[in-house]
Parts: C-alpha cells; sequence; structure tokens
C-alpha cells in the first residue's frame, strides 16, 4: 500500500514520510536475506525489481516465488534482480524457501529479506497505515540502474503477481529509457511502439509534415506508431548498456 503516513507506536502520533513516487532516488537499505545481507546501493548498475509478500508459508505468494523462481533467467538477461521481502524474520524464510525446494525441487535464485522490524516496509510505505495489520500487500517497485523509481504497482494480498506481465513492464521502461519511446496499450514484445506525443506547435507542425516518413504511422498528429529500432530486443534481453542509457540520469 502505497502510504506516506507511518505510525509511532503511540497510535496518536504520526511521522511524514517522504513520498514514495515515479523518478524519486529509491530509499537505500542495508537488510538481512536469506542469502545474507545485501544492500540497495550494491545493484547500482542493474534493473531491481524489489517485491514484497505479505508473509511466508502462504498459499499466494508461494505460487509467486516458483513463478518469480521460473523467469529469474528472464530478467538477468534485461540486466534485472529480483529482491523479495516479507515481514517475518529470517529464520521463517529460510523454512519457507526450504520447503518450496524440498517439496518442488526450485531453487529460489534470489534473496528475500527478513523485515521483522519493518524498517525496510516503513521506507517504501508497504504498510496499512493504520498498523492494525504487521504485514504488507504485493508491493512491486521497479527501480533503474541508478536507482531512480520508475514503476511502482500495489495488488491485494488475495492477488498474485504476473511474471509475465512483469517482464513486459520491465521491456516497456527499457525501451522507454534507451530510446525515448512508448508503449501503446496491449503491447507485447517486440511490436510496433509509439513515438511521445508533441510537446509544442512546432513539434505539432514538424510532425504532421514528417508523418509517414521512415515507417512512421500517424493515424492522428499526437499518435504515431514505429518500429523499434535495429536489434533493439536482443540489445534489451542482452542488458547491453546502449549511448542513451550512459547519458540518462545519474543523480
Amino acid at each position: 500500500m502505497i502510504s506516506y503516513n507511518n505510525l509511532n507506536n503511540n497510535l496518536n502520533q504520526t511521522e511524514q514520510t517522504e513520498c514514495i513516487t515515479l523518478g524519486t532516488l529509491a530509499p537505500n537499505f542495508m537488510a538481512l536475506t536469506t542469502q545474507g545481507y545485501i544492500r540497495l546501493s550494491d545493484y547500482r548498475g542493474k534493473w531491481v525489481v524489489l517485491a514484497s509478500q505479505p508473509m511466508a508459508f502462504t498459499s499466494v505468494a508461494t505460487t509467486e516465488l516458483i513463478d518469480a523462481a521460473r523467469i529469474y533467467p528472464l530478467l538477468q538477461e534485461r540486466n534485472a534482480e529480483i529482491i523479495g521481502l516479507t515481514t517475518d524474520n529470517i529464520y521463517s524464510n529460510l523454512s519457507w524457501v526450504y520447503d518450496i525446494y524440498q517439496k518442488t525441487g526450485i531453487t529460489i535464485p534470489f534473496p528475500i529479506i527478513g523485515d521483522a522490524d519493518l524498517r525496510v516496509s516503513e521506507q517504501y510505505g508497504m504498510l496499512n497505515p493504520n498498523r492494525l495489520y504487521g504485514e504488507t500487500v504485493r508491493d512491486t517497485f521497479i527501480i533503474n540502474p541508478y536507482g531512480r523509481i520508475r514503476a511502482v504497482f500495489t495488488l491485494p494480498i488475495s492477488c498474485g503477481r504476473n511474471g509475465r506481465e512483469l517482464i513486459r513492464i520491465l521491456d516497456s521502461l527499457q525501451i522507454t529509457e534507451k530510446y525515448n519511446l512508448y508503449t501503446p496499450a496491449d503491447w507485447t514484445q517486440w511490436e510496433p511502439v509509439v513515438e511521445p506525443s508533441p510537446r509544442t506547435y512546432s513539434d505539432l507542425i514538424n510532425r504532421v509534415d514528417t508523418a509517414g516518413d521512415d515507417g512512421v504511422e500517424c493515424p492522428f498528429w499526437y499518435v504515431c506508431y514505429t518500429d523499434l529500432p535495429e536489434g533493439a530486443a536482443e540489445e534489451i534481453t542482452s542488458g547491453t548498456p546502449t549511448t542513451n542509457m550512459l547519458k540518462a540520469d545519474k543523480r
């Protein structure tokens, strides 16, 4: 849940925290995980998917871990890593991933934070604001290689994430950062994309005058479809940085 009011032990006192919004620098943290201590800053240079689970040993969360393990190679192809989080202690998380291995033979290849003190959950506003329940909802934060938050989405505890949709969103974000192109509704990997709409009148006139050039199709002056640059799909799935990416915001 994206809530920016964290409550102290005294429920009558609230503390306002910085808003977690697109483009802001993701709060850094050091946390104990199923793979030892990690710091978010250690992941600079990679895309990061930070995904919370309500708690260990729950039905939907277990299916999500298995699905995430299956798509993990696809994330790595895209220079991306995933970090899980529960508000259970580290021993519960270790027992959980080991139980999954025993029952399915699937190893969970990414770290899961044991956020029993709720420190990371509070930093990212993952908790119910009235702290009635000591668990998170299903929050997902996608962070770019320079530590900026590029996507945030929240699901209720009853609804599991879709791994294919996660990959689709990650591809869309990388296309925008590398080529300044957007993805339309119902876009799937490597279909035509759209150019950003003109922001000035001169851009509008230029768009009208050049419509149809270089394979650009414009059913409206503000909606223009184009193909991805040659080799873009291979470049994204190889995790290779481009000139545009290297020029991206590094603050």
